[in-house]
């Protein structure tokens, strides 16, 4: 298993929160996931934070970073179905980081919302 950032192997946490363009906002709801190649798997984790960009989730399954994922999930009563990459990994942690990949004007607004709703 791959347990290195993408495009940052070396960084902190704190040079890691400096590079996201969207503030996490500490959140925990179920998620749904699974990898592009492994689809009629689907596996529950729980979110740690999110933000429109991305977010964090506890998870005991192996992952490697760069692999894709499909996500479900509900926030704050608005229902998402996202695709993602693993951009970080933290086995001492069991949690993995997600970057959203290819997400729709209207689902980064509604992430965006939702995001300044669970913040408030």
């Amino acid at each position: 298993m791959n347990t290195h950032r993408v495009d940052a192997p070396d960084l902190d946490d704190e040079a890691l929160v400096n590079r996201r363009s969207e503030e996490r906002i500490p959140a925990k709801f179920e998620v749904r996931f699974s990898h592009k190649q492994e689809a009629a798997r689907a596996l529950r984790a729980y979110s740690l934070n999110i933000s429109a960009g991305g977010l964090c989730l506890r998870t005991q399954k192996a992952h490697d970073v760069g692999s894709p994922v499909s996500l479900e999930m509900i926030i704050d009563g608005e229902a998402f179905q996202l695709q993602g990459v693993i951009a970080w990994v933290r086995d001492e942690s069991e949690a993995i980081g997600v970057r959203f990949t290819d997400v729709s004007e209207s689902d980064r607004l509604r992430l965006q919302r939702v995001v300044q709703n669970i913040k408030r």
